[in-house]
């Protein structure tokens, strides 16, 4: 059944842990496939909605194993670059809405 804590919730490797809905974003393109378009000058957004959970996860303590020390500054700085960065990809007219729970 796998290894439990003292207050008997489940206890998971960091290699175990699934981050968001398994096979939510494959069900969602194959149902709406144009939503996996490589992004070129002709395209216009009036509004871009970024998610910052997972920025702020990659950005914090990314994935690949390597264990790295940053700074509260380090990393504001590190989601502030990306975040900038598909910004200045998608250029939204109107609106960039940060959605963080």
């Amino acid at each position: 059944e796998g290894r439990r804590n003292t207050n008997g919730a489940s206890v998971l490797r960091s290699s175990e842990w699934i981050m968001g809905i398994p096979k939510f974003f494959r069900w969602l393109s194959e149902r709406y496939p144009l939503i996996n378009q490589r992004l070129d000058d002709s395209h216009e957004f009036d509004n871009f909605y970024l998610d910052m959970n997972g920025i702020i996860h990659q950005c914090t303590h990314p994935n690949d194993g390597e264990i790295v020390a940053l700074n509260l500054d380090e990393m504001f700085e590190r989601m502030f670059e990306y975040t900038d960065r598909l910004y200045r990809i998608v250029r939204p007219r109107r609106l960039l809405f940060l959605a963080v729970d």
